[in-house]
């Protein structure tokens, strides 16, 4: 059985995928006295970010999640969201252009994260040891507005096709390609890979369950970031913002990408189900048969499992940003934040993608271990059983 995880975007809410790493390589490790190893890592955005550092470590991945953990924990806004009055003169460009690339905040200080603090060597020798079969990050090509997947395996792994909305490029994943990937569009700059940029991967492949089921995953387990809830409430008399309405648009097109895949999932899984069966034995050998004369993939089922917040983290970070002061000190950077702290409902949505906060970080991977620890029998039934050939 090949095993694959697959992590999404969301910017700050990224912690919880952590906190997810953190209880299966720690409690639930301990508890049944063995690891998940996950063959294939597939992640875009923040996604790349954890799926980096989850197949950097995977010759050690207690230490490896922990230290990602504090890596989240030590965060302050001014880490990551850098904003003050030297700034400012540079802003006109995120409108117009031109000269170097341009966001609203400085991304040196992610880049300095990114390349300091993944053991980049590591990765390298986990792929050719094979303790990882493949690692995929995706970006957006800004001029032609694909995605771009970039694929680094072990040896003898094929590659996942191109096709129209993808283009596949096997690579030595480096700093740069996880920083394009982790761009997320007008708050950090576009990064530039020969000669193009890219900017954030989720724009067009937030959940990337095709790469991994074309490099030949068995079973997948999916982390969402958003939480599937019934329809918020806007109080009478009051128009929403630019911002709340930015806000409920990316959470529901972060989960539409997850729901829509999985749908997809599902019904192809239920045609070569009914197709075995009418089919009876050796029938799923001879359509792999014909599959690999036209250098197709064979045909498989795939087992998924999905986790998403148990808690809505737009309601969580709404209630941290009212009765907590981030660790922020500059007045510009305050302002900002409070631009995105909504008025109306309940729920800040959009600041919960931005909040690289350790306060906040520490409740979604509390979240994240929770929930984890919740599906424990659950998770462990998926990821050690081998239900034989299929």
């Amino acid at each position: 059985m090949t095993t694959g995880i697959v992590m999404s975007g969301g910017g700050a809410r990224g912690s919880y995928e952590v906190g997810v790493l953190n209880y299966l390589y720690s409690d639930f490790a301990r508890h049944f006295g063995r690891s998940p190893v996950f063959d294939v890592i597939s992640g875009t955005s923040v996604g790349a970010v954890n799926g980096t550092a989850l197949a950097a470590t995977a010759n050690d991945p207690e230490p490896g999640m922990r230290l990602l953990a504090n890596v989240w924990l030590e965060q302050t806004l001014s880490d990551i969201m850098r904003l003050d009055l030297r700034h400012l003169p540079r802003l006109y460009r995120v409108w117009l252009g031109g000269g170097m690339p341009a966001g609203i905040f400085d991304a040196r200080p992610l880049a300095r994260l990114i390349s300091q603090r993944i053991p980049w060597r590591q990765l390298a020798r986990n792929l050719r040891a094979n303790r990882v079969k493949a690692l995929t990050v995706s970006a957006t090509n800004i001029r032609s507005g694909r995605s771009t997947l970039y694929v680094d395996r072990a040896k003898g792994v094929a590659l996942p096709r191109s096709s129209l909305r993808i283009i596949v490029q096997p690579s030595h994943i480096l700093p740069q390609h996880v920083l394009a990937s982790a761009a997320m569009p007008l708050v950090f700059p576009p990064v530039r890979i020969g000669n193009d940029y890219y900017c954030d991967g989720g724009i067009r492949l937030n959940t990337p369950t095709a790469p991994a089921i074309q490099l030949g995953v068995d079973r997948m387990f999916v982390i969402g970031v958003t939480t599937p809830r019934p329809e918020t409430t806007v109080p009478t008399g009051r128009t929403p913002g630019a911002s709340f309405l930015l806000g409920k648009a990316v959470d529901a097109l972060m989960l539409d990408h997850i729901e829509h895949d999985l749908e997809e999932l599902r019904l192809v899984n239920e045609i070569l189900e009914d197709a075995l069966e009418a089919g009876g034995p050796g029938f799923q050998e001879k359509i792999n048969a014909v599959a690999a004369l036209h250098g197709r993939p064979a045909r498989r089922q795939i087992k998924t499992f999905v986790l998403h917040p148990s808690m809505d983290i737009g309601l969580l970070a709404s209630d941290h940003l009212r009765n907590h002061k981030p660790r922020l000190g500059r007045l510009i950077g305050h302002t900002a934040l409070r631009m995105l702290d909504v008025g109306e409902g309940a729920d800040a949505d959009l600041a919960s993608y931005l909040l690289f906060d350790g306060d906040f970080a520490r409740i979604l991977i509390d979240l994240g271990h929770k929930d984890a620890a919740r599906h424990r029998d659950e998770l462990a039934e998926f990821l050690f059983s081998d239900p034989g050939p299929q």
